[in-house]
């Protein structure tokens, strides 16, 4: 039987970003940065679009915060 009185719940093991994790991160960030530039240059013809305000470097790390997480949960 659970004892249910108890408030100690197990806690999450916070992961800390290794020095591969940035690896990889500048790595795909580097190699985003081209397409970013040129989605960033046809995104100067719709001003009012969400992608618009976050630049060029804003979508290439975008972009590479959604890549490399992929990588290391393979």
């Amino acid at each position: 039987m659970t004892d249910l009185t108890s408030n100690d719940l197990p806690r999450e093991r916070r992961r800390s970003i290794t020095w591969e994790y940035r690896f990889y991160f500048t790595v795909i960030f580097m190699i985003t940065l081209p397409w970013a530039l040129v989605s960033w240059a046809f995104g100067l013809a719709r001003p009012d679009s969400e992608d618009a305000r976050l630049g060029l470097f804003g979508r290439a790390k975008r972009r590479a915060d959604i890549i490399t997480p992929m990588i290391f949960s393979a």
